[in-house]
């Protein structure tokens, strides 16, 4: 448990602090801004983060030397994600009446140095605006994966990661509630959550631990919320890393992409969060993974509801603050007991012609309504070694093209839908489907797994086929590399939808509707299939 800390000496420090003549250079406004770790003073070009001196258990700032250390390590870390915000550490001199930033005289306390972004840059503050837009998420997911992948991967003989490490984790996430969620009903969502915790756990220990030997586990960020991403020049960029403890920073990559997840869907745009782990799934194909991110989304909305009602706990807060953080740690665990208890998942296949429109339309529902879109153009590339908008080799029936490649793509594409169904998830296979034994594939995986089916079918006239083809091309920016000649062999060969088909199929016009008119259809249709409503997630 915490132990007891007395900081009323640092929050005289920290009030003092608010003087211009503290600080080496020209301060016209000093703002202050708390957690309930840390002082962030803002001066204009500069912010300066001190260290609370509290022991909370899973850190301890109680003395200079920690706050020092730690300090130290808060810089090292957070220059793998934001080199052009951290400057260096920086001692606090003189005494706690009259202190100085970088002065002569003893050392009474440390600070980070950064440089001072607008708050309105925040992540948090830019959705909180509606100026959060999906590229930002998108090319973030990318610089993410791309992180993960480059990070340090924990070696066998490390603790960081392991089954039992995971789950001492997530206990003392309840430990550390219990006696501050009191009110009625407090203690059985948090009994009900704990026992979910345990038997998920039991059940994907073995999982966890393959793949910690995999190199799943990595030194990660740690705390990747909204609060902790910013908008420089265009792009999101982490920032304030955990670095108190690196059990919570080493984590399987997946447990930090559902953290983002997670927040955005608290914060209310699970849009924007499907959108986002799609497009971290596309760029590290690591659909495996999925079995454990249901136990990582609760895991991540515990922590939340943690850090609100420790803050709550810490002095000089009035009644209604402390009241209004109490309530965001109560909604974090309703948002917990969501992802424990989710609805039955479907299997979605597109059928048409390149240039049809399916991709987009399963770009728009797998953001309506809550699911893993898997793209046969991007695992076909995967598959050879390629990026996505790199040009594949090979003419129809040649090459990565080839019908033994076509043949083994569609193949995995069944694999990848049978995990993502194992994992509790609805799953969009977006691919052209124009031959039965495609379809074959993935009505065998939907027999197996017991889930419905639903054949996305979507149509345009040959002529809005060419046209949108050669604007896609000319464009660049697509996975699919389907030019005319393609579209002439589909048109030969491709085989209908049998009537047994059709029965479980949606038609849409991708020329006559948009598509969010087509989605609308199609969760219409997936409201009707039995215990298939909307992910939580």
């Amino acid at each position: 448990m915490p132990k007891a800390s007395s900081n009323s000496g640092s929050t005289v420090l920290i009030e003092n602090l608010r003087q211009a003549r503290c600080y080496p250079h020209p301060v016209t406004e000093i703002q202050l801004l708390e957690t309930h770790i840390s002082w962030v003073l803002l001066t204009g070009d500069y912010a300066y983060k001190v260290k609370k001196p509290v022991d909370l258990g899973f850190l301890d700032f109680s003395t200079l030397d920690q706050r020092r250390r730690y300090c130290e390590e808060e810089l090292r870390l957070n220059r793998r994600f934001a080199p052009q915000l951290y400057l260096d550490v920086v001692r606090i001199t003189g005494d706690v009446a009259a202190p100085c930033i970088a002065g002569d005289g003893p050392v009474i306390d440390y600070a980070v140095r950064m440089r001072q972004f607008p708050q309105q840059a925040l992540a948090s503050a830019l959705l909180a605006a509606g100026r959060l837009v999906p590229q930002h998420l998108e090319d973030l997911a990318a610089a993410l994966a791309a992180f993960h992948q480059a990070a340090a991967a924990t070696n066998a003989g490390s603790p960081f990661g392991t089954p039992q490490v995971i789950l001492d984790a997530a206990l003392q996430n309840f430990d550390q509630l219990s006696p501050l969620l009191t009110g009625p009903g407090d203690g059985n969502v948090l009994s009900t959550l704990r026992r979910w915790t345990l038997r998920e756990h039991a059940a994907k220990r073995a999982g966890m631990e393959q793949r910690r030997v995999a190199g799943a586990v990595r030194e990660c960020h740690g705390d990747l919320h909204l609060g902790n991403i910013v908008l420089i020049d265009g792009r999101l960029v982490p920032f304030d890393c955990i670095e108190f403890n690196p059990a919570l920073r080493w984590n399987d990559v997946l447990s930090e992409a559902a953290f983002l997840v997670m927040d955005l869907q608290d914060r209310g745009s699970p849009r924007l969060g499907w959108l986002f782990l799609n497009a971290y799934l596309e760029h590290t194909g690591d659909y495996q993974g999925l079995a454990l991110l249901p136990f990582y989304l609760v895991y991540r909305a515990m922590v939340r509801a943690k850090v609100h009602g420790l803050r709550a706990t810490q002095p000089g807060l009035d009644a209604g603050k402390r009241l209004s953080l109490l309530q965001a740690s109560r909604t974090y665990l309703a948002l917990a007991s969501t992802y424990a208890h989710r609805p039955g998942p479907v299997l979605i296949i597109t059928h048409g012609l390149s240039g049809s429109g399916k991709s987009r339309i399963a770009a728009e529902l797998m953001q309506q309504h809550g699911a893993v879109r898997i793209r046969s153009d991007v695992e076909r590339k995967r598959r050879h070694g390629l990026a996505p908008q790199q040009r594949g080799a090979g003419d129809v029936g040649a090459g990565i093209y080839s019908h033994q490649a076509t043949a083994a793509l569609y193949r995995h594409l069944a694999g990848l839908a049978r995990e993502t169904i194992a994992a509790g998830f609805t799953v969009i296979v977006d691919a052209t489907f124009l031959q039965r034994w495609q379809r074959d594939l993935l009505h065998d995986v939907a027999r197996k797994t017991g889930v419905p089916l639903l054949i996305m079918a979507v149509s345009a006239a040959e002529a809005v086929l060419r046209t949108r083809i050669v604007q896609r091309a000319a464009a660049g920016h697509d996975p699919s590399d389907a030019g005319i000649a393609v579209l002439e062999h589909q048109l030969a060969t491709r085989e209908a939808l049998t009537p047994a088909e059709r029965d479980l199929a949606v038609e849409l016009s991708s020329e006559k509707q948009d598509p969010d008119a087509c989605c609308r259809q199609v969760v219409a249709a997936l409201a009707a299939i039995p215990g298939a409503m909307r992910n939580p997630a």
